[in-house]
């Protein structure tokens, strides 16, 4: 089994978690990498995709939309699971986060498997005026959960062993 993690994400946050991601695949015996989604030219070598996006303002990260829409025929013959990074406190800890309207469009058209939002990082390395101010007003820090993001791939590993359906909702 052979398993994409693509990512859209600004400032590493979103490429962090799909590392995370793929360590967990990997610790389950899976054949996974993870890649920037505006990179992938083709996803016929995979068995099942995972595409994340970094979330801005309410907004998908445009890599992760652009991905999708790219290779919507492609995607629909495999099992697809979908996730946002981005609140900056512990709320996608606490309860599920529903996902925004772009990534919901995403999910259906697809015929995803799941959708999860995990919290994101905002550091002093972050770039643009906005971000360095959040920052400085104490709003920055790590909330990506990696015991939760590794749970969710475990999660993903074992419905790709039992034969998840390219469409599961």
């Amino acid at each position: 089994m052979n398993v994409l993690v693509a990512y859209g994400s600004k400032n590493g946050s979103t490429a962090g978690i799909a590392d995370m991601i793929v360590a967990a695949l990997q610790a389950e015996g899976l054949m996974a990498q993870a890649r920037p989604a505006a990179d992938v030219r083709s996803v016929e070598e995979y068995d099942a995709v995972v595409l994340g996006g970094a979330l801005y303002a309410g907004r998908w990260h445009r890599d992760a939309r652009t991905f999708a829409r790219r290779h919507t025929k492609a995607l629909l013959g495999r099992p697809v699971w979908l996730f946002s990074s981005g609140p900056l406190d512990d709320s996608a800890d606490i309860g599920e986060i529903p996902p925004v309207a772009q990534v919901a469009k995403v999910f259906e058209r697809l015929g995803a498997v799941e959708h999860v939002t995990f919290g994101g990082r905002l550091t002093e390395e972050a770039g643009g005026f906005i971000a360095k101010t959040m920052v400085r007003n104490g709003t920055g820090g790590d909330f990506r959960n990696q015991e939760r993001i590794a749970d969710w791939a475990h999660t993903i590993a074992s419905q790709l062993r039992a034969g998840a359906p390219a469409e599961t909702k």
